[in-house]
């Protein structure tokens, strides 16, 4: 169990690179790197790392948990983002505070509510799709957050008309050039004007403060106010134990948290998925059929797969507050520990011959959340997470019922970061045809092979 301690401080050992080295390893080939340091070193081992500083690399299940476990009170996660969502965002809370909030937010995420919201996903995806090109290779990527991006705002913002369309405009390029701004300097965060690039986040900011204002004033209007089923409805009327309701500007600081923390994230594995399943035709028959004959488990279990080799967030940062012992190790003050979620999804001690993508690992059972940590785990768990699941099963459903997709024996796509996401290099290209037209004859040949 995690706990503050005066026991002298005990780290990892690890290799000793000089910082500039590590920087170019860190900035170029960070996950061969970390693969080579994790070999040599085993599950945790300790490096000094560019912006992170000293840092423990872990992916011990068990001392992963434990470190998720581990209360605010010894150890913060490492973000500014609270800087830019606002004070009312999750990611701006701790302790008993975090706790509260997130008691509020369970309810409208539960599993049991998330097919109140497939009819709005389903309806994305037709909407985005219906101008797709048949026989011509295009990227997955920006279609994909298109669809993510309007789902969030219907199903979680209870944004429609006027007031979508302006949201639709104003967050894409908002959220990106913020999320970049914050690893800036205190000193650069500065309003400079309408053109600078922290003017042009503060006033999408304050815009966007206006159009949540006015989505509130109009759900509280509302007529059918205790019928809908909006998380921004469900928001509203969520209550503290004392019976206080959250403030209205701290709905709309949540609101964007989970559209920053999700929106990307979903739409990238989403392209990956494309990527993976245009080199694997024997799966892509298998998941046909399965959508044809109304099944689900090979599709939640693709999804699953795509997220464990091809995980768009690749680690996690916490920082300790106070000295603390966490497992067989003395952490100091201000150390960095970095959950590997790269690590941990490619150890063959923890996955069978890892290096293959094989949905059938997980087919009967699901994934085991010691070994399988795409959203985080603990009291940050991703809020969102049975969202972004429904609306990744729901697309590749949806997809697959419109679509017979082309395969390749290209190689596949290599790994590009994007920042907070780590896409497919050309975002997931794709050939399509819609179904109820004859089979391309080198797409036939890949079936007929993937079937004998």
């Amino acid at each position: 169990m995690t706990e503050a301690t005066t026991d002298p401080v005990r780290l990892p050992p690890g290799p000793a690179i000089p910082k500039s080295v590590a920087a170019a390893g860190f900035f170029t080939i960070r996950r061969r790197a970390l693969t080579a340091i994790a070999a040599r070193y085993g599950d945790s081992f300790t490096v000094d790392l560019p912006i992170f500083g000293n840092t423990t690399v872990v992916s011990d299940p068990a001392l992963v948990k434990e470190l998720f476990a581990t209360g605010s009170d010894l150890v913060a996660r490492a973000s500014n983002l609270g800087t830019v969502l606002g004070p009312g965002s999750t990611f701006s809370l701790d302790g008993d505070e975090h706790r509260a909030r997130r008691k509020l937010l369970v309810p409208p995420f539960h599993g049991k509510r998330m097919a109140d919201y497939e009819a709005i996903v389903a309806d994305e995806v037709a909407r985005e799709t219906a101008d797709w090109p048949e026989g011509r290779e295009f990227s997955t990527l920006e279609p994909m957050m298109r669809i993510t991006l309007n789902a969030i705002l219907r199903a979680v913002f209870g944004a429609q008309g006027a007031a979508l369309e302006e949201l639709r405009r104003l967050l894409p390029p908002m959220v990106p050039l913020a999320s970049l701004m914050v690893v800036l300097p205190q000193a650069l965060r500065k309003d400079l004007g309408p053109w600078s690039p922290w003017g042009r986040v503060a006033r999408s900011r304050a815009r966007y403060n206006e159009i949540i204002a006015s989505l509130i004033a109009e759900a509280r209007s509302d007529p059918g106010f205790d019928g809908r089923k909006d998380v921004l409805a469900l928001l509203m009327s969520a209550r503290y134990e004392d019976g206080s309701t959250i403030d209205d500007d701290h709905i709309a600081d949540e609101l964007l948290t989970l559209l920053a923390a999700g929106h990307e994230t979903t739409a990238t594995t989403l392209a990956w998925t494309v990527e993976r399943l245009r080199r694997h035709p024997d799966l892509l028959s298998r998941l046909t059929a399965e959508v044809a004959a109304g099944g689900t488990e090979l599709t939640q279990a693709t999804i699953w797969e795509v997220q464990r080799t091809r995980p768009v967030v690749e680690a996690m940062f916490r920082v300790t507050k106070q000295r603390i012992r966490l497992g067989e190790w003395v952490f100091p003050e201000g150390h960095g520990v970095m959950p590997s979620i790269v690590l941990m999804h490619n150890s063959p001690r923890h996955f069978s011959e890892p290096q293959l993508f094989n949905p059938d690992r997980f087919v009967g059972g699901s994934p085991d959340s010691r070994t399988w940590i795409p959203f985080g785990g603990g009291i940050r768990r991703c809020i969102g997470a049975a969202f972004a699941n429904m609306e990744m099963t729901v697309t590749l459903r949806e997809l697959l019922r419109e679509f017979e997709l082309s395969t390749t024996s290209a190689p596949g796509e290599r790994r590009r970061s994007r920042g907070i996401a780590t896409a497919p290099r050309q975002g997931g290209r794709v050939v399509v045809y819609r179904r109820g037209q004859a089979l391309p004859r080198a797409q036939a040949s890949a079936v007929s092979l993937a079937r004998s």
